[in-house]
């Protein structure tokens, strides 16, 4: 008996997720997104309040089942993008009706530690900017985010999963850069958001990015403005 405990204890260790498995720890949020988001990214959050129990059941799989080191870079990066997006529409859901995420703990509340995963405590922050950016190095990354602004790139209205990482992630950039209500890009003249000033060092070569998702040939001259952020809901 003792051996088969030893045996069975190795082989836990050494078990790596699925990515069926990793999948289906988002079913239920990509079943909510579906429901409560419309494809440009508006969000119903009375219907998020209406589903709230599936939304916290889905809170309490992800704060159960935290990524290990044996989870692919896409499952791990999928996890958190999801973790980050959904426990911010919780936390809207939880005090609405507000008219901007800036009414909260004073504008800061993305440093508070309210979030609990495998037994610690996060902040968005600290999922943003101490995990997914260090840990990943992608600026794709910004564009998956969703901060409950309308100025935030849109909340996609499906999970990300490590299947479709990749290909949602550049579909959901060039999306973003060429939706007009975010960015008016042209070859001499480019207003963009200010997402791209706050994370410049994120976008390196920030003419060759534009230029790759936006499909135009900026001029090396080209002038850059960043545009007002609007915090207002995204809803």
């Amino acid at each position: 008996m003792k051996w088969i405990l030893v045996i069975v204890g190795f082989w836990a260790g050494l078990w790596v997720p699925s990515r069926a498995d990793c999948q289906a720890l988002h079913d239920r949020w990509d079943a909510l997104l579906r429901r409560h988001v419309s494809a440009d990214g508006r969000v119903n959050y009375k219907g998020f309040i209406a589903d709230r129990a599936e939304l916290r059941a889905y809170l309490h799989a992800l704060a159960q089942n935290p990524p290990t080191a044996n989870w692919s870079r896409a499952q791990q990066m999928a996890y958190w993008i999801n973790a980050y997006n959904a426990f911010t529409v919780d936390l809207v859901a939880e005090h609405y009706p507000i008219s901007s995420i800036m009414q909260l703990d004073g504008g800061k509340t993305w440093e508070v530690k309210r979030i609990e995963i495998g037994g610690k405590k996060y902040s968005l922050n600290d999922i943003e900017h101490g995990i997914l950016r260090p840990q990943f190095a992608d600026a794709r990354i910004h564009f998956a985010l969703n901060c409950a602004a309308r100025s935030c790139p849109p909340l996609y209205n499906r999970a990300y999963t490590a299947n479709h990482l990749e290909r949602t992630m550049e579909e959901r950039t060039r999306r973003f850069v060429r939706d007009k209500r975010f960015n008016r890009i042209g070859p001499e003249r480019v207003e963009v958001s200010k997402l791209f000033e706050w994370y410049a060092n994120d976008f390196g070569d920030l003419r060759a990015f534009l230029s790759r998702y936006s499909g135009l040939n900026i001029s090396p001259t080209a002038t850059f403005a960043f545009l007002e952020y609007d915090w207002g809901l995204n809803e």
